[in-house]
């Protein structure tokens, strides 16, 4: 692989990381919780029903990391923890009420916020809600999986999640710098970090993944490298690198942070492509997006073959589960639907122990999202999409439903990005590095043109003030995506 800077510069634009499609942004009140028991309903009908997923989010943290854009709540009062856990407990009961006892679980993730936040104790009786109603996988396969800070968990508590159940775990670096730690108010040694690390390992987890993120404030090259260089001798099995997007307006939290230290545009790509090639030098495959992994994990396997699927949680090999996500602005995917919690924990309070679900908004996908919903997981999952097939099974004429696409995608095939023939788009070692900008060529959402007239369901337009407009009078300029 080699890596242009040239061209990462050319397509550096923000734009949805596809964990979804339609993106959450499409979501909408008028979706209700009738809409969520007929797609349940009619998942528990179908002749073969999914397995399930499950997410649990933790919103709660002992300290705010200036960087994080994830919705959490810092060191609240030991009431609201005590009356949240409660409430979640409660939720999960309602959902299982819903699902067929034949759906089995197949994963389980917690996530926040900070799942370590808790106990190990409240953490386990969470685990036990779940195991007293819903009925786990015993397959080889079962995950059960947690993100851990190492700043809030100890040895101990390592061999304590172990014993509850675990046998992944996510752990959040970053960086190693004292200067960037201290920039972005996430401060952490070297060696508490690799403590823990070494606990997952010695506990007898044989998945450890862990986050690091580039084009933090202070950042440079020698000190990043040093972190990588950290990080690839301890030989985590899956590696999450993180591109930091400094968007102060949206983000409140990132205000904290000094603008001015962040690194300029040439030294991020800098960053970007020296991570990559030291990563890929390592030894670890490329999955796609900023997921890296060993040869012999399951996520590189899942690549191999054809097993990969996105979600909320990135990429994941349990591709042919219904997600349910409980907890605050926790994301549930069941069938043809998305729905969505409230992001307040009053009203999830008062959904919950009125005994009604606290959906606050979703998603009816149509058949025009499922098109395109499909063709963005393929290319996305298996970097190719086999045209003859794709037509076959969604009954179009996919080189005209998608001649636009195919116009657009001609632009970076003659980068070296893409492979177009008749029958056939196959992304290229260079082109998995833009699967984001890929991606969007398919998103109908980011269109100023209406839909290919497939459907009786036409997509709401969004706002794509301060994004780049893909499509004007159905061309696509690429001069800024990513």
């Amino acid at each position: 692989m080699s890596i242009d800077k040239t061209l990462f510069k050319k397509y550096n634009v923000h734009g949805p990381r596809y964990t979804s499609y339609p993106p959450a942004t499409q979501f909408t009140k008028d979706f209700t919780q009738q809409d969520y028991y007929w797609h349940v309903e009619s998942s528990n009908e179908d002749p073969l029903p999914k397995p399930l997923s499950i997410y649990i989010h933790l919103p709660f943290c002992n300290a705010l990391c200036y960087y994080c854009g994830c919705h959490k709540f810092i060191a609240p009062q030991t009431s609201t923890v005590m009356s949240y856990l409660d409430n979640l407990k409660h939720e999960i009961k309602m959902q299982a009420a819903l699902f067929n006892d034949d759906r089995q679980v197949q994963q389980i993730h917690l996530g926040g916020g900070t799942p370590t936040y808790l106990s190990t104790e409240y953490i386990q009786s969470l685990i036990k809600t779940i195991k007293e109603n819903f009925t786990l996988s015993n397959r080889y396969d079962f995950e059960c999986a947690i993100e851990i800070d190492p700043r809030t968990t100890s040895n101990e508590d390592i061999k304590d999640l172990v014993e509850i159940g675990f046998n992944r775990m996510s752990f959040g670096v970053q960086d190693f710098d004292p200067a960037v730690q201290k920039a972005i108010n996430r401060v952490q040694s070297k060696e508490e970090v690799t403590s823990r690390l070494q606990a997952a390992r010695d506990a007898g987890i044989e998945s450890i993944s862990v986050d690091l993120i580039y084009g933090l404030p202070k950042q440079n090259i020698e000190s990043f490298n040093q972190t990588l260089e950290s990080i690839i001798a301890i030989k985590p099995e899956r590696i999450a690198l993180y591109n930091y997007a400094h968007m102060p307006d949206l983000i409140k939290s990132q205000r904290l942070i000094n603008a001015k230290e962040l690194p300029d545009t040439n030294t991020k790509v800098e960053l970007m492509a020296m991570s990559i090639q030291k990563l890929l030098d390592a030894g670890y495959i490329h999955i796609g997006m900023d997921h890296f992994a060993l040869p012999s994990d399951s996520l590189s396997e899942s690549l191999i073959n054809h097993t990969l699927h996105r979600n909320f949680q990135g990429y994941s090999t349990h591709g042919d589960c219904d997600l349910i996500g409980f907890g605050v602005s926790a994301i549930s995917h069941i069938g043809d639907c998305y729905s969505q919690n409230t992001k307040i924990i009053s009203e999830y309070k008062d959904a919950i122990e009125s005994g009604t679900h606290p959906i606050i908004r979703g998603y009816n996908l149509s058949k025009a999202d499922a098109i395109r919903t499909d063709a963005i997981q393929q290319l996305m999952c298996n970097r190719s999409l086999n045209l003859d097939k794709f037509g076959y099974i969604h009954a179009i004429d996919t080189k005209y439903y998608f001649a636009k696409e195919l116009q657009a995608l001609s632009v970076m095939a003659t980068e070296g990005l893409v492979e177009i023939d008749n029958h056939t788009i196959k992304i290229t070692d260079n082109g998995c590095l833009f699967l984001r900008n890929i991606a969007m060529v398919f998103d109908d959402y980011l269109q100023s043109a209406p839909n290919n007239g497939s459907d009786n369901y036409p997509p709401q337009k969004i706002n794509t003030s301060g994004l780049t407009q893909l499509h004007a009078s159905k061309k696509i300029s690429f001069s800024k995506v990513l």
